[in-house]
């Protein structure tokens, strides 16, 4: 094997111009397509949310074309072509805005307000951790691939379907109307998590794949690639890391309370012939919810069982839920 067949580029011209054609949106055709299935995504999405319906909002998945410049921004970071890095980093965000304005729009036709409370779809949006940015990093390795590789490029609609784009959005909005605030935080810190994932490890794959090179030698437009661009990248991921970081921890915390917790307040309800309904830890506090005829009596054991296993520094409320029923007939 000799040097020249080490450092040729394995990608083709033709490869080259289908990744730009592709991610680069500089026709009025594509941008015009861009924003009417994202237009048409972001309202399947908020539909998806707001009847909790899963194959709704992975459909709307599928729709949406945030993608393409997600990954056009770490293409155009790659090539160093400044100009493309700011079209497609624009693009992301007037996405993002129209996106949330939609969910804002149609949450108004909502009677009552879409939080986590009564939404699993809204839940599993709300509360990211740092399993949320690993997933997001392999899939833009994979969505990356795929775009490099066209042999495999068919399994990009399952990498649609991985990564969650717009549906976070659409919780945005919906949320900001409904006035959970700190749930729409969650909310978008899921999303730049996903960004931020998918153009660092895309910007990571592109470079493996020395697409630079090829690009070079077939004479494309190529920048100097600076130090500061993959600084500011992997600044990007690092960023969004500590909010994700803290999450995880207070989910850890919260999972582990209610374990030690639950042995104990077990054994108090059946000792009283009650049952335990529910155990949650929320906001420092642990809530017992037991079922049970009442009185609910002296709670002071309660509060030494807790101590016993413990957790004598976790303050604690008790919820007793009457058992029986009680038919009420109309009166006509």
């Amino acid at each position: 094997m000799n040097l020249e067949s080490v450092v040729r580029p394995v990608l083709s011209e033709a490869d080259i111009d289908r990744m730009t054609g592709k991610l680069f949106l500089t026709g009025r055709a594509q941008r015009s397509a861009f924003w009417v299935l994202l237009t048409l995504a972001a309202i399947i999405s908020t539909a998806g949310v707001v009847t909790d319906s899963t194959a709704t909002v992975i459909g709307a998945m599928i729709v949406a074309p945030l993608m393409t410049p997600i990954l056009g921004t770490a293409l155009a970071a790659v090539l160093a072509i400044r100009r493309q890095v700011l079209l497609s980093v624009a693009l992301v965000l007037g996405g993002a805005v129209v996106v949330v304005a939609i969910g804002y729009l149609m949450g108004l036709l909502v009677p009552g307000p879409v939080t986590a409370d009564t939404n699993s779809q809204v839940a599993a949006r709300v509360s990211p951790g740092l399993i949320d940015l690993i997933a997001a990093l392999a899939t833009g390795v994979v969505g990356a691939f795929a775009l490099v590789r066209s042999d495999v490029s068919d399994t990009l609609p399952g990498v649609a379907i991985a990564i969650s784009l717009v549906p976070p959005l659409s919780v945005v909005g919906l949320t900001l109307e409904s006035g959970a605030y700190g749930q729409s935080g969650g909310a978008l810190l899921l999303f730049a998590t996903n960004v931020a994932a998918i153009i660092a490890t895309g910007t990571a794959v592109l470079l493996a794949y020395r697409v630079r090179a090829a690009a070079q030698s077939f004479g494309k437009p190529v920048g100097r690639l600076s130090a500061p661009t993959l600084v500011v990248i992997v600044g990007f991921v690092l960023l969004v890391s500590v909010p994700l970081g803290v999450g995880s921890y207070q989910v850890f915390q919260q999972e582990r309370t209610v374990a030690v917790a639950r042995p104990a307040v077990e054994r108090w309800t059946q000792e009283r012939a009650w049952h335990l309904v529910e155990l949650t830890f929320d906001q420092g506090v642990l809530e017992v919810t037991v079922a049970g005829l009442p009185p609910a009596g002296d709670t002071t054991s309660l509060r030494t069982a807790l101590d016993d296993a413990g957790l004598g520094d976790v303050p604690a409320r008790l919820s007793l839920v009457m058992e029986g029923t009680q038919d009420l007939p109309a009166d006509r």
